[in-house]
């Protein structure tokens, strides 16, 4: 019976040459159809052999299997989705979305030869950091400014160049951990610093840092700890205060900033949390922080502070080995003039979904509802809470709306996963057993294509 089965397998080139395969796969390229036919007819081949099929599927269902299969091949693996989740920062789902302005900036570049290093004004080399440096020390207040590839890369810059072979005084509470166990510490530990541990974790004084200073000592740190919070019988030292005794000391104030932003928060009912401007006003020497986070720009790690420090960071050797291209320059430069315009609120996405009001959000899920209900999808607007994400503002949660859809022709997690597989994703998420959409981070344009795949879906 199997040699029988195995018999009516079509041979590679037959089935290559068939009508029905050659329109199911209308539009795909060849080879990745020839290969998805050789994978399918070997999987039906180790299937009969192992007795797991006992039946061939007919030509129909067999083309369209390889027709599926190659369009699911053929896809990017890097693509876009659509973020139900209501996490504005979802760092999976690639952080900050760029703005308008932003995205037309890199388009522009990425495909054109571009004045990177050119200086059109003087017919001459320039420098790839002019591009940004002014428009962050006008934002900022600094004096001079750099960009590397990431938060994290800008830290290990700076402390290589600023305390190698010598101490650095942090406070106990602020040694934080962020993604992938990359650790403050350890940051230091390959700088060829020592980290000098002062304080506890819920209380450090200015006598800590102060006990702290000796002959060996390069900075003291400050770490903005924007992914946790230590709550309860706590203190820690004011930015300046901390800053006049390490100038008093004759030595610098290192801020790692982690999220970091250039507007104040409290306008959107996020408290607490501390601005660029805040650090350079407070005199801190050097200061880190994210582009991809509550800036809402590319993934960068920018510097800002005093003119011979950032020049010092900018001689270094490890500032080529981490400098950043065309597109990230084009991305930040654009999303930074938008601050330096003053429409910042309404052109960055990562502003604008964190400047939505309940009012907005609750309109915005009953409209989508309305489009799901109309269809016949059981579905409801019900009140949520939303993260920030992306390791900031860790204890606050906004209120928003969300739409819960109850599934009919299947379970909620086969619902999630087939929202999941889509070719554009949609990714929501599971919730008292019925399956979550947040429209914080529903773009009202993606309403018809959640609308369409929910019915072919739910129903």
């Amino acid at each position: 019976m199997d040699n029988q089965i195995l018999r009516g397998i079509p041979k590679v080139d037959e089935l290559l040459k068939s009508s029905a395969l050659q329109a199911a796969c209308r539009g795909l390229a060849s080879q990745t159809v020839t290969e998805t036919v050789r994978q399918v007819l070997e999987e039906l081949r180790g299937g009969v052999l192992a007795g797991e099929i006992a039946e061939l599927p007919d030509s129909q269902a067999l083309c369209a299997r390889i027709a599926a299969r190659a369009r699911a091949a053929s896809l990017p693996s890097l693509r876009s989705v659509i973020n139900g989740t209501g996490v504005v920062l979802h760092t999976n789902l690639g952080r900050a979305c760029l703005s308008g302005r932003a995205a037309a900036a890199v388009e522009a570049v990425a495909g054109n030869y571009s004045t990177l290093e050119y200086d059109v004004a003087h017919g001459r080399r320039g420098l790839r950091y002019s591009h940004v440096e002014e428009l962050l020390c006008r934002l900022t207040g600094a004096e001079s400014a750099l960009v590397v590839n990431n938060n994290a890369a800008a830290v290990l810059l700076i402390l290589s160049a600023m305390a190698a072979g010598g101490e650095v005084p942090a406070s106990r509470g602020e040694l934080v951990e962020i993604g992938g166990s990359f650790r403050v510490p350890d940051i230091m530990e390959s700088c060829g610093a020592l980290l000098r541990e002062v304080g506890t974790t819920n209380k450090t004084h200015l006598s800590d840092y102060e006990r702290a200073i000796g002959e060996n000592t390069r900075a003291l740190m400050k770490v903005h700890t924007s992914n946790f919070r230590i709550v309860g019988f706590t203190e820690s030292v004011p930015l300046g205060e901390m800053v006049k005794l390490a100038h008093d000391h004759g030595l610098p104030v290192i801020e790692d900033l982690g999220s970091g932003c250039l507007v104040n928060l409290e306008q959107f009912g996020i408290h607490g949390e501390p601005t660029v401007q805040d650090s350079v006003r407070a005199g801190v020497d050097v200061i880190s922080f994210s582009g991809d986070k509550l800036l809402g720009g590319p993934q960068a790690g920018i510097i800002v502070g005093r003119r011979e420090l950032v020049e010092q960071l900018k001689n270094h050797p490890l500032t080529r080995a981490m400098r950043v291209d065309k597109m990230t320059l084009a991305a930040l430069e654009a999303t930074l003039r938008s601050y330096a315009d003053g429409t910042a609120a309404e052109e960055i996405p990562t502003l604008e979904m964190l400047a939505l009001t309940p009012d907005t959000l609750r309109a915005r899920a009953e409209n989508l509802c309305t489009m799901l209900t109309e269809r016949g999808v059981h579905a409801e607007v019900i009140p949520e809470q939303d993260q920030v994400g992306g390791g900031s503002v860790p204890t606050q949660l906004l209120p928003t709306c969300a739409v819960a859809v109850t599934p009919v022709g299947c379970s909620v997690d086969a619902l999630e996963e087939a929202m999941r597989v889509r070719e554009r994703p949609i990714i929501g998420r599971i919730a008292h057993d019925r399956y979550l959409l947040d429209v914080r981070t529903l773009r009202e344009d993606e309403f018809a294509c959640v609308a369409q795949a929910l019915t072919e879906t739910a129903l």
